[in-house]
């Protein structure tokens, strides 16, 4: 079968890899029908080392289940299902936590001999607890909203949820990327009606609008935080979702909180030091977030994209076939798409 696999920085190829096959009865075979590249992969497409042998890649994906072990049963061959971008037993103690990223017998695609999401099938470990079944359709749109649920929409509401964003919750979201936007739509979901979308990308910026955001900030640094104290009349917002994981956006978001508000990342942090000293202290701001247990999140999110209440499926600007996955990675790369689904 065909699947992606990254070499080192700018390094993506097409490649002939094993098909998956149930190597445990608690394992599934999913022929995958969409999947997509997240902007966490633009990590190491810029600064992986490079390798010989080269990596899985991919943590996203919808597909329809071919094979089941034979201590699988909360689905079946035939069955669409979705996979959350951590797979997990959804039983250990932090599952039942809601802390699904730290199953003591998850992990992650693509590492520890686990297929990544970006190729023709992939071998899911835990499916009964990983996987989550879905209605089929043939509707273009259901099925891009349905795989944000995997992961982009599953993190924006993480953000919006790990902050205590509410109806009576001022937002500002940092990053216009695909994770912000989400982080937009989930403030909104959640009754926020004062959200400032900080981003500097015209038509991202629209689909912010559209998703939710009453307020665009382009400015960035002291100048862009001084536009959020600007529009809250000097005091910021009750909460910040920083939705892009570098520094200076991290600096952003504790220049454009409230005193006592909430900072919320769920961007992959590219930083080892930040601004956490005595102005967070003496202002009582709280930094929260981290990586967003999706598997908790899918049942409750689920009704309202299979409604159409929400189509978080926007945020894909380009639609390609798995031969232009290295396109894809470059167009993401360059800005000239927001998020790319792959179609099988």
């Amino acid at each position: 079968m065909r699947a992606t696999v990254i070499y080192g920085a700018g390094d993506v190829r097409v490649e002939e890899v094993p098909d998956p096959k149930v190597e445990a009865p608690t394992d599934a075979v999913v022929r995958v029908v969409r999947s997509c590249i997240c902007g966490s992969d633009l990590w190491p497409y810029s600064d992986m080392p490079a390798t010989d042998r080269g990596k899985r890649i991919g943590h996203e994906f919808l597909g329809i289940v071919e094979e089941a072990g034979s201590e699988v049963g909360s689905v079946k061959k035939g069955d669409l299902v979705v996979a959350p971008f951590v797979y997990s037993d959804n039983t250990c103690e932090f599952c039942q936590e809601g802390l699904h990223t730290s199953c003591r017998n998850g992990g992650f695609w693509g590492a520890k001999h686990v297929d990544g999401g970006q190729g023709e099938a992939v071998r899911v470990p835990q499916a009964d607890g990983t996987l989550v079944k879905l209605p089929h359709t043939e509707d273009e749109d259901l099925l891009a909203s349905m795989l944000t649920l995997s992961d982009v929409f599953s993190t924006g509401h993480h953000a919006a949820v790990t902050a205590g964003v509410t109806e009576r919750t001022t937002v500002t979201v940092v990053g216009d990327g695909a994770v912000g936007l989400s982080a937009v739509l989930a403030a909104k979901r959640l009754g926020a009606e004062r959200i400032l979308l900080m981003g500097r990308h015209e038509a991202r910026t629209n689909l912010g609008r559209e998703f939710g955001a009453t307020d665009v900030v382009s400015e960035r640094g002291e100048e862009g935080i001084a536009r959020v104290r600007e529009l809250t009349g000097g005091q910021g917002t009750h909460a910040v979702l920083e939705c892009v994981g570098t520094k200076p956006a991290f600096e952003m978001g504790v220049g454009s909180v409230r005193a006592g508000g909430t900072i919320s990342r769920v961007g992959v942090p590219q930083y080892e030091e930040g601004p956490i000293g005595p102005y967070v202290f003496r202002n009582n701001i709280t930094v929260t977030g981290g990586v967003a247990p999706a598997r908790h999140y899918i049942p409750e999110l689920m009704g309202d994209v299979l409604d159409g209440k929400y189509q978080p499926g926007k945020v894909f600007d380009r639609t390609i076939g798995i031969e232009d996955v290295p396109a894809g990675y470059q167009a993401m790369a360059n800005r000239e798409a927001l998020k790319v689904a792959i179609k099988f």
